[in-house]
């Protein structure tokens, strides 16, 4: 390799390594509050019947509107219908991840203006800004690909990132526009998008195909290319990639999946928290060393059968969320029915919360709880980080997955066309 090169990629990662090091002056603080004339909320994706439930982001938790984030749904069913290649990747969708259902609500954010929710929808192919005085369609982006995945926005609010899952690739967009920003290639079955703190770099996690039943751990190199794709993200150029097989390999870990789920930072960004698929537990990852530092398996749930053909889209335990202060998480127990609060010092897990079939898991907007969507119960349940233990429960829509903070403007309760 010539010098000039190996000087450059050693000059990106040290820069990297001291980006994700530094420490965060504000990470044992509760999240701000919005601006002026600004309410802060939970929106709650309900995937399957194609609307987000808006909640109290602390308290009660209790609901303030609910927006329909399909209402264009006639005129992009016409469109699928009349192209057979879509509609096949439509029936595959529903039959599929879909578990015979629509997905038509997998991620969101709010605009920095609160006037608008940013949704990507998996059976249509894209990401559409929704009005929420209105209800109407704002923007509409068509991803690569025929499914749009995860979510993420920039620490300013004016970028959202979002996977493309079978087009390995993932869009960079303009919240406010829908203009596309850039993109960049990923491993197969882009996911979990984070961006850092700063800004500076866009981390996204590559699951491979979840589809298939060929899901013992002999099979697993059939999954796919699975990785942690790492850009900057201002020029969305590779700045680094992280394969987890043979670090995994390294502990003894060889049965093990390399498939990267959800993942959260510590507040310093040093280390780094994730889920593998047909895992129930997680494992941490030190930034700096580029070494997985410890392994916290969680209990089985006895009632949860061991086929793995049966956990959903390879999940065993899927959701995972960290305290303002980065001394708890709380990690959602998808096929085991539980979610349960973890000490991030010991590892040890406080009790087990009964949840039916828990998704995903997010931070109260004080930063006290967390709170976890059952997609088997069509409700979002709110735990005490402090103390493990439930606080409320609080009914949504059919099967709730993704769970984020935003903003609606004050008084808000609902679009005017409902």
């Amino acid at each position: 390799m010539p010098a000039v090169r190996t000087r450059h990629l050693c000059s990106v990662a040290a820069a990297l390594v001291l980006t994700v090091t530094a420490p965060a002056a504000t990470a044992a603080t509760a999240a701000p509050q919005g601006p002026a004339g600004l309410r802060e909320v939970l929106f709650v994706g309900n995937n399957w019947d194609g609307t987000a439930d808006v909640l109290k982001s602390t308290g009660d938790f209790s609901r303030i509107g609910r927006v329909n984030v399909i209402p264009d749904k006639d005129r992009r069913m016409a469109e699928i219908n009349a192209d057979p290649i879509k509609w096949i990747y439509f029936q595959a969708i529903r039959n599929g991840v879909g578990e015979g259902h629509d997905q038509f609500a997998d991620d969101m954010y709010t605009t920095p203006d609160g006037r608008s929710v940013v949704v990507s929808r998996p059976s249509f192919a894209d990401v559409v800004s929704i009005d929420l005085a209105s209800g109407s369609v704002n923007w509409r982006f068509s991803v690569a690909g025929y499914r749009a995945d995860h979510m993420a926005v920039s620490p300013d609010g004016t970028r959202v990132a979002v996977s493309a899952s079978t087009a390995n690739t993932v869009h960079v967009l303009d919240i406010g526009t829908g203009k596309q920003l850039g993109s960049f290639a990923t491993g197969d079955k882009p996911h979990e998008n984070v961006f850092t703190k700063d800004g500076r770099y866009l981390w996204n996690m590559s699951i491979g195909d979840v589809t298939t039943a060929l899901d013992d751990p002999f099979w697993d190199w059939t999954k796919g290319d699975r990785r942690i794709t790492v850009v900057d993200a201002t020029t969305y150029k590779q700045v680094r990639i992280i394969d987890m097989r043979p670090r995994l390999d390294a502990i003894g870990l060889k049965n093990f999946s390399d498939a990267v789920r959800p993942a959260v930072f510590s507040p310093d960004e040093s280390q780094l928290y994730f889920q593998v698929s047909f895992f129930n537990g997680f494992l941490e990852y030190d930034v700096a060393s580029d070494t997985l530092t410890r392994v916290k398996t969680l209990p089985k749930n006895p009632a949860t059968g061991e086929d793995r053909t049966t956990w959903v889209n390879d999940s065993r335990h899927h959701g995972l969320s960290m305290n303002p202060e980065g001394t708890k998480l709380c990690v959602a127990g998808t096929m085991d029915d539980y979610a349960t609060v973890v000490d991030r010092a010991s590892l040890r897990e406080g009790p087990l919360v009964p949840a039916a079939k828990p998704y995903w898991a997010t931070v109260s907007g004080d930063g006290k709880a967390c709170v976890v969507s059952e997609s088997g119960a069509d409700q979002v349940t709110a735990i005490d980080f402090a103390t493990g233990r439930k606080v409320v429960s609080v009914p949504v829509g059919d099967h709730p997955q993704r769970v984020r903070l935003g903003h609606v403007p004050a008084g808000w309760t609902g679009p005017s066309t409902g």
